[in-house]
C-alpha cells in the first residue's frame, strides 16, 4: 500500500511513518516544516510542501492509495493560520482524494468536545470548540461529513492528548521541572481524570482504519486510554519514577486560571486556554466504538505512555531544539513559568 502523511515532520507524523513502515507499507511525507532524514526509513521519501497547494496536492494524491491527513497549525498560531491551514487545507485534500476516489483517514481532536457537563463522551455528543484550535477542528470536521456524504471514504479520529517518544512542547516543560526536582502544580485538587493517549496506540488505530474493510469505518472515532487514572496518580506516579525529589502540589482554581489568562496574553507563557481551561475537569472519551469496529486496545495507560515519554526526553535532551509553540518535537520557551519555576 502506498501511503501519503500529511504533516509528516511533525510528532505524529514520524509515529504514522514508523508504523506503517513497519507493516510494509510505501511512505510519502509532506510537511512545510524541514525533515531530518535520519529520523525516518530509508525507503520514505519526504516532499516539502503545503496542503494548501492543489497542483503539488494533486500530484501526490494521484500516485498514493491512502491519506493520512495529519498536517495542523496548533493552538498557538494565529486564528489566521490556524483556519487557512486546518480548514482550507483540509478540504482541499478531501477535494482530491474526491477526484482521485482515494480513502483518507482525519486526525481531528476531542477538542472539539469543548468543556462537557458529562462523561464519558461519546461520538454524537455536543461539538462545541475550546478557542481556535477546537473551532478549527469542528469547521474541519463538517468538511469530513460533506465528502463522506458524496462518496468519499473518510474515517475522522478524535485523539485524546497524545504523547510518547520524541513528544516534547508542553510536555518537556513538565518533564523539565520533574527532572529538576521541582514540585507540580496541578490546578485544584487533582482527582480529576484527564486521559491521554500514547502516540503508538494512536499510530495501531490510524493503521487498523487504513485498513479496514467494512463500511462502518466510514465514520468518526474517539480514540484515548482506558484507565481509571486521575492526574493525582499518573503525575505522582512520574514523579516517584524520576527519583528527582519532584512531588505534585495543588493550586487554587481562582488563582492560578486568571493568572495563566494574563500571561497568555502578555505572551509571557507558552500554555494557551485549551490547556489551562481543561486541565483541573474531567475529560474523558468512550472509545467503545473504535474498540468494536476496529479491534482496536490501548496497550499503554497514562502512567505508562508518561514514563516512555519522559524517558526518551531523559536520553535525548541534549539533542533537543528549542523554538516556538508551533510543533510538539521542540522544546517551547517557558517564558515566565521559568521565573515561577525557581520558587517551586
Amino acid at each position: 500500500m502506498k501511503v501519503l502523511v500529511t504533516g509528516g515532520a511533525g510528532f505524529l507524523g514520524l509515529h504514522v511513518e514508523k508504523k506503517c513502515v513497519s507493516m510494509g507499507c510505501e511512505v510519502t511525507l509532506l510537511d512545510i516544516a524541514e525533515f531530518h532524514p535520519e529520523d525516518y526509513d530509508k525507503s520514505t521519501k519526504m516532499v516539502n510542501g503545503d496542503v494548501r497547494d492543489t497542483a503539488k496536492m494533486d500530484a501526490l494524491i494521484a500516485e498514493t492509495d491512502c491519506v493520512v491527513h495529519a498536517a495542523a497549525a496548533l493552538p498557538l498560531a494565529t486564528r489566521e493560520e490556524i483556519f487557512s491551514t486546518n480548514v482550507d487545507g483540509t478540504k482541499n485534500v478531501l477535494e482530491l482524494c474526491y477526484k482521485y476516489k482515494k480513502r483518507i483517514v482525519v486526525i481531528s481532536s476531542t477538542a472539539v468536545y469543548g468543556v462537557p457537563d458529562h462523561h464519558p463522551l461519546f461520538e454524537n455528543d455536543e461539538l462545541i470548540g475550546v478557542g481556535n484550535y477546537g473551532e478549527s477542528k469542528i469547521a474541519l470536521e463538517k468538511h469530513c461529513n460533506e465528502y463522506r456524504e458524496k462518496g468519499l471514504y473518510v474515517t475522522t479520529i478524535r485523539p485524546k492528548t497524545f504523547i510518547g517518544t520524541y513528544r516534547l512542547g508542553v510536555f518537556q516543560i513538565l518533564y523539565n521541572w520533574i527532572e529538576e526536582g521541582h514540585k507540580i502544580p496541578l490546578i485544584g485538587n487533582g482527582k480529576n481524570r484527564y486521559q491521554l493517549l500514547e502516540v503508538d496506540d494512536l499510530c495501531d488505530a490510524i493503521y487498523l482504519a487504513m485498513t479496514h474493510e467494512g463500511q462502518d469505518g466510514n465514520d468518526i472515532f474517539n480514540v484515548g486510554a482506558i484507565s481509571n487514572l486521575t492526574e493525582n496518580d499518573y503525575v505522582g506516579a512520574l514523579c516517584e519514577y524520576a527519583k528527582s525529589g519532584s512531588r505534585v502540589m495543588h493550586t487554587p482554581v481562582w488563582l492560578v486560571i486568571p493568572t495563566l489568562v494574563v500571561l497568555e496574553k502578555l505572551h509571557l507563557s507558552p500554555l494557551y486556554k485549551w490547556v489551562y481551561g481543561t486541565a483541573h475537569k474531567d475529560s474523558f472519551v468512550s472509545v467503545e466504538k473504535a474498540q468494536k469496529v476496529f479491534g482496536w486496545q490501548p496497550k499503554y495507560d497514562e502512567t505508562q505512555a508518561l514514563i516512555k515519554s519522559y524517558q526518551w526526553y531523559i536520553d535525548n535532551k541534549g539533542s533537543i531544539a528549542k523554538g516556538t509553540g508551533t510543533t510538539h518535537r521542540i522544546a517551547w520557551a517557558q517564558g515566565a513559568l521559568a521565573i515561577i519555576k525557581k520558587f517551586l
